[in-house]
């Protein structure tokens, strides 16, 4: 899966919408349940910094395969979304993008 230029752009999404995942269903109910406000001190700065570098991969990828402003945009959109990145992943195994 790492072996192309798409390959690490999905894989950088799932690592991505995964830290979202461990944001919201883990570290938040730490901190909100059991009064563990670390718990989202750790996570929210290891996600913020890879939700940069995914957006970082976006304009990467976008120049790399010219990809069409509506995939850019599909890209930053599912970001927001929980189990997001794994919907747009599937789609992007479907489109000529991926070999």
């Amino acid at each position: 899966m790492t072996n192309t230029t798409m390959g690490r752009f999905r894989m950088m999404g799932l690592i991505e919408g995964g830290s979202l995942l461990v944001l919201l269903f883990i570290a938040m109910p730490l901190k909100y349940g059991f009064d563990i406000p670390q718990a989202v001190s750790v996570v929210g700065a290891l996600h913020g910094f890879l939700f940069i570098t995914y957006c970082l991969f976006i304009a990467y990828i976008t120049l790399k395969i010219r990809w069409s402003l509506m995939w850019a945009a599909g890209a930053v959109i599912v970001a927001f979304i929980p189990f997001g990145n794994i919907v747009f992943d599937n789609y992007l195994k479907k489109s000529s993008f991926v070999n």
